[in-house]
Parts: C-alpha cells; sequence; structure tokens
C-alpha cells in the first residue's frame, strides 16, 4: 500500500480508502470488511450521515480490537448543506456519537451539488459556523466538500477557499472535471476520488468488447492505474460490500509510477476505436450545448451513447440513465425523450451533430426501469 500526502491536511492517506456505504449487508459483515481493509494498509474509512446504518456499524467496529490504533486510523464522515447552523451542530453530535468517538478526522459537506448549496456554505449565519465552531473545539479535524456539481459550481467552491479537501468524480470515461482536479492541486487540496470501479463506468463486470480492447489489463485495472499514476490525486473510494471486492484493488496498490508505455498505448486504443466506431456521430463533451430549455444534460446523455456504442458499455448506460429524473440535485436532468426539438443547441454544437436524433437513439437504448440513489 502507498500512502499519499492529503494536500494542506498534512494527513498521509493511503491510495484507496474504504467506504461504507455498501458494508450494510449484516454488521458482522460490515466488522470483517473494515478489519481486512486495515489490516491490507489502509487507514483511511469514510461514511456519512445518510449511508443507512453506515455510521451506527462503523461506531461499533471502531470500539471494538481493531489491527491499528484509533490515532492511526483516520475516519472521515459526511453531513449535507444546510441553511441552519444550529442543525448542522446537532448533526456533528449525533455523528460523534454513532461513531462512538470523540472527534473527526475530517468532516465534509455532503453533495454541494447546486448553487443554492454554494450559497448556504459561504452564508456568514450557515452550516459553516457551526462546522468552524466545532474545528475550533477540537472535535473536527479537517473540512472538505463532496460534490456531484457541474463543473461552474465545483471550481467556485474550490475557489471560495474555506476547504482542505474535495471529493468528486473523475476517470478515464470522464475527464469532464480535469480543471477542478488541477485547481485544487494548485489551492493544496486533497483530492479524493468518488467511485472509480462504480460510477466510472460499472469496471467490475466490463463487457466483452471493452475488457478485449483493455487487454492485457483489465478495464478496471486500467482505470485504477490512470488514477493512480496523477500525483495530484490522493486517494480512490472503494466501497465493498465483503472483504473478497477488496482484492482487485490491492492488487495495484503498490503502482503509483507514471503510466507505462503499454498502458499509453492500450489507452490510445481505447480512443482511436471510440473515434472510428462512432464517426461524425461523436460528442467531443465540449458542453457548449447547454443550457437546455427542457433541463436535459445533453453532454451526459450522450456520453453514455458514446460509451454504450464504442464499448458496449449499454449496461452502464442503463444504470445512469435511469437516474434522470429520479435523483434530484444528485445527478440533475431528465431524460432524452423530453426534446423538444425546439433547435436552440443545434447552432452551439461544434461537431453540428443532430443532438434530437441522436437524443432519441440513446433514449431508444438505455431506457429502462427508473433507478435512485442507494440513499438520499
Amino acid at each position: 500500500m502507498q500512502y499519499r500526502r492529503f494536500g494542506k491536511t498534512n494527513l498521509w492517506l493511503s491510495v484507496f480508502s474504504l467506504g461504507t456505504m455498501r458494508c450494510l449487508a449484516s454488521e458482522s459483515e460490515a466488522r470483517r470488511t473494515v478489519q481486512q481493509a486495515i489490516a491490507t494498509g489502509i487507514n483511511h474509512l469514510e461514511t456519512a450521515r445518510g449511508y443507512g446504518k453506515s455510521e451506527e456499524y462503523l461506531g461499533n467496529i471502531l470500539k471494538s480490537e481493531l489491527p491499528l490504533p484509533r490515532e492511526q486510523i483516520y475516519i472521515t464522515t459526511k453531513l449535507p448543506p444546510t441553511p441552519d447552523s444550529d442543525l448542522m451542530r446537532q448533526w456533528i453530535e449525533e455523528s460523534l456519537d454513532r461513531l462512538q468517538i470523540s472527534y473527526l478526522d475530517s468532516l465534509a459537506i455532503h453533495g454541494i451539488n447546486t448553487w443554492e448549496h454554494l450559497a448556504w456554505v459561504e452564508s456568514s449565519t450557515g452550516c459553516m459556523k457551526a462546522v468552524q465552531d466545532a474545528v475550533a473545539q477540537g472535535l473536527i479535524g479537517h473540512i472538505g466538500f463532496s460534490t456531484h456539481a457541474p463543473l461552474e459550481v465545483i471550481l467556485a467552491a474550490i475557489s471560495a477557499d474555506l476547504f482542505e479537501f474535495v471529493n468528486l468524480h473523475y476517470y478515464y470515461f470522464f475527464q469532464r472535471n480535469a480543471a477542478a482536479v488541477e485547481l485544487a492541486h494548485q489551492k493544496d487540496m486533497g483530492v479524493f476520488i468518488i467511485s472509480p470501479a462504480d460510477k466510472g463506468g460499472r469496471l467490475y463486470t466490463p463487457p466483452p468488447q471493452l475488457e478485449l480492447l483493455c487487454h492485457p489489463f483489465s478495464p478496471l485495472e486500467l482505470n485504477y492505474r490512470f488514477l493512480l499514476s496523477d500525483r495530484r490525486i490522493t486517494t480512490l473510494s472503494i466501497g465493498p460490500a465483503n472483504p473478497q471486492e477488496l482484492t482487485l484493488p490491492l492488487t495495484v496498490a503498490d503502482r503509483n509510477e507514471p503510466l507505462t508505455s503499454m498502458e499509453v498505448e492500450i489507452l490510445q486504443r481505447l480512443e482511436t476505436h471510440a473515434e472510428n466506431t462512432l464517426g461524425t456521430d461523436r460528442c467531443s463533451q465540449c458542453y457548449q450545448c447547454l443550457p437546455c430549455p427542457e433541463t436535459i444534460n445533453i453532454p451526459e446523455i450522450l456520453r453514455l451513447r458514446n460509451l454504450a456504442v464504442a464499448y458496449e458499455m449499454t449496461d452502464y448506460g442503463k444504470y445512469r440513465y435511469g437516474m434522470f429524473g429520479n435523483a434530484g440535485h444528485w445527478f440533475a436532468g431528465v431524460k432524452g425523450d423530453r426534446c423538444t426539438s425546439c433547435g436552440e443547441c443545434l447552432p452551439r454544437c461544434p461537431e453540428q451533430l443532430d443532438i434530437p436524433t441522436l437524443l432519441l437513439d440513446t433514449h431508444q437504448r438505455l431506457n429502462g426501469s427508473p433507478r435512485r440513489r442507494l440513499w438520499g
């Protein structure tokens, strides 16, 4: 296991962090998973108020005998933004009680996903007052935020200079937030990557086409290496439901060197294959088509189409597409069938894509049962 400095927090975190959202089948299974993670070198455990019984389970586990002393294990929990400082103060106390600890190494504001959320945080009477009071009292060591927001909101939150770290989405198959990673690095913030296996493409169950293109590596291994080779990134979240799901990430936990020539060659192979397969229907993810008057997240829908057509990542596409209209600010936008063919996006597209036709095509490929977030 390799360790990296988590930005200005000066905590040295393992390059993989244990997210506990899925450690919920039973407390005994959660205990086995946490103990195995710590035994293999993971020193950062992350939970959230919104993750069901995760804080409660983790608190009971922390109270029991662990492979390392509490002082060598870093605990982060996440609490949602609120304009009510008293409510945030209550939530902090409740999290500490459930976790059965006297202090949090880190607290993240969970889901600064909209301009309104950011306004609550920046307000002198909002939730940050309670958080900063808790820091002064020694109840919290460091403050960060997690986000599923548009890039512009993320950059503004980083620029607010209120935080020491950020949890965000950034993967080989989703590089929109590259500018946020760079700005966080410039400000010496820790960078925590959310769910690269699942949100990064459901790469633990890749389609045959993608496996073939990534050979001799697995798609998940290649994505992990893409991220670990980037020294601006501190740690990657893994969210195992059981100890067995720790195995694959740990095979690359000591491989944080620059990408090898073979890895670079395979990433280029993926790029070339997408260009050849998608042809003139390929969305370049420039985002110039927004805003859409129907609140359709055009670039994200067309990204899912890119992946489904180029790499047969249809299952992943259905998983994400099904969340449109069902996950609120965590996954904003509506499905492609809401397009009215108004044409506002067409002159803004540098590729001159027939966006209404592609939106309908994506809907026909990926529409299935509605999906919600696991929690919240």
